[in-house]
């Protein structure tokens, strides 16, 4: 039986790379394990953050379309990003580091049974921090931010859309979640955001899914979210997952070799972007793991091209 096992990474927009860099590593203390380039679109950063041994499930990920407008909230989107974090004193330690740089947060209420602290970047990326201290830790020695309150990895994703039921079915049918209650949406209590779980532990393996047909149709822009990427252990698996999609009438890209992981791409019924992606075969398959992120890196296939592309990208430091 085939099952997903948590969410892989998540792919963000932003306009402004030098500044996106310094907010995740020098507020949020995340380590940029990959500094290389939008593989559909070599003009582009494409920066990879992530706990300190770039773990599948931990990272965030960006592209930096520098002349992209914001984005305008609504619905068919990714709406919320959570990471995940120790316990409620991490949080309480997180609300002080905010407050001391100046980034706007809600301060710690509970949310689906866990406490959550709400905030955002300076883009107005959505993000949260979220007490769940399951499974494996991985800091980074170099992170500003202490071992004991450095973020673990990405969960949970909330996604906004207008109708349940079709998207429903995709993930129930087809990706194999499980329908794992629900709360009340705390933008707009009258409405409720249900929550599907993959095989994977706690928050790290959630998917949250809030109905809001009241809303707009989003527009994406910088401060919004790209696609969000689940995880698929091995190549084998992969592969039949590619079957598997065809099999149950998905239409979906085929997969992709990403260099670092595999990847499949389809939209759910509401529009948003899903992407199958492998664990392995990893970051560190090109550079050391210990300088992870210090230079461009470029897929063989793009290593012919170093000097045109570095020619077309700014300086991030």
């Amino acid at each position: 039986m085939l099952q997903l096992t948590g969410l892989h990474h998540l792919t963000a927009v932003t306009a402004q790379a030098r500044a996106n860099l310094r907010f995740y590593t020098d507020t949020l203390g995340l380590r940029l394990v990959k500094r290389t380039v939008n593989q559909d679109d070599v003009s582009a950063y494409h920066l990879f953050y992530a706990d300190g041994l770039a773990s599948p499930g931990s990272d965030l990920t960006f592209f930096d379309w520098a002349h992209t407008p914001r984005e305008q909230r609504g619905r068919q989107s990714i709406t919320r990003t959570g990471l995940r974090v120790d316990s409620v004193a991490s949080l309480e330690w997180w609300a002080d580091r905010l407050a001391a740089h100046e980034v706007a947060h809600s301060g710690v209420s509970e949310r689906n049974g866990r406490a959550t602290l709400d905030l955002e970047d300076f883009e107005g990326q959505r993000l949260s921090l979220t007490a769940d201290g399951s499974g494996p830790v991985h800091p980074w020695q170099r992170s500003p931010v202490p071992a004991e309150h450095q973020i673990r990895g990405l969960g949970p994703v909330v996604m906004t859309i207008a109708r349940l039921e079709p998207t429903e079915r995709v993930l129930t049918q087809v990706m194999g979640m499980r329908h794992a209650g629900s709360y009340p949406d705390p933008a707009s209590p009258q409405h409720t955001v249900h929550v599907y779980a993959m095989a994977g532990e706690g928050a790290a393996a959630e998917l949250h899914v809030a109905v809001r047909p009241d809303l707009p149709f989003a527009q994406p822009g910088a401060g919004g979210v790209h696609h969000v990427a689940f995880r698929v252990p091995t190549f084998e698996q992969h592969a039949a997952w590619e079957q598997h999609l065809s099999s149950m009438g998905v239409r979906h890209s085929g997969a992709i070799d990403r260099y670092y992981f595999r990847s499949i791409y389809f939209r759910e019924p509401n529009g948003v972007l899903f992407e199958l992606a492998s664990d392995g075969p990893g970051f560190d398959v090109d550079e050391p793991l210990e300088t992870l992120g210090e230079r461009l890196a470029l897929p063989p296939f793009l290593e012919p091209h170093r000097s045109q592309i570095e020619a077309g990208l700014k300086p991030l430091n």
